[in-house]
């Protein structure tokens, strides 16, 4: 029993022996999953810190864009504001210019004892009636033209 006793002791040795091949087979397969990974991981790692870089030389690069939009649009604000002011004092001058326009082809009308027909019954006798007649009411219609023109002008702020 003695042999028996040591043919046993060594065959469970020899299957422990395999058991401990074939895991350290797994375990090495395992390394080599990892080394794989660790490579592939200091890639990315190597990419992400060339995009960190890219990133912050355009960032850098939008800094500067912006500090120059700003004192673009600073410049471009003033002379705007500038150009706002000079135009409201032409338009302030228009108007006067209106009002004085108004005033001229009021006093150029003549005084005339007929009263004025309304353009709807214009009739034949209008159109017979002699030339200083047409004369006077094209400038009492240039001056109710001038007039309204001047009125709109006031109350919405535009001249049309």
């Amino acid at each position: 029993m003695n042999h028996f006793m040591g043919i046993m002791i060594e065959s469970l040795v020899a299957v422990l022996l395999m058991l401990t091949v074939g895991y350290c087979m797994l375990l090495n397969k395992r390394l080599q999953r990892l080394k794989a990974d660790e490579h592939s991981l200091k890639a990315t790692i190597a990419e992400l810190i060339t995009a960190t870089e890219i990133a912050e030389r355009a960032i850098g690069g939008l800094k500067h864009t912006v500090r120059d939009v700003n004192e673009n649009l600073g410049s471009q604000l003033t002379a705007a504001t500038q150009m706002s002011v000079h135009l409201k004092s032409q338009l302030a001058e228009g108007d006067g210019l209106i009002r004085r326009l108004s005033k001229i082809a009021i006093a150029a009308r003549p005084l005339s004892s007929e009263p004025e027909q309304p353009a709807a019954s214009f009739s034949s006798a209008a159109a017979s009636s002699s030339s200083a007649t047409v004369r006077s009411s094209s400038a009492k219609a240039v001056a109710a033209a001038a007039q309204a023109f001047s009125e709109r002008r006031r109350a919405n702020g535009l001249a049309a």
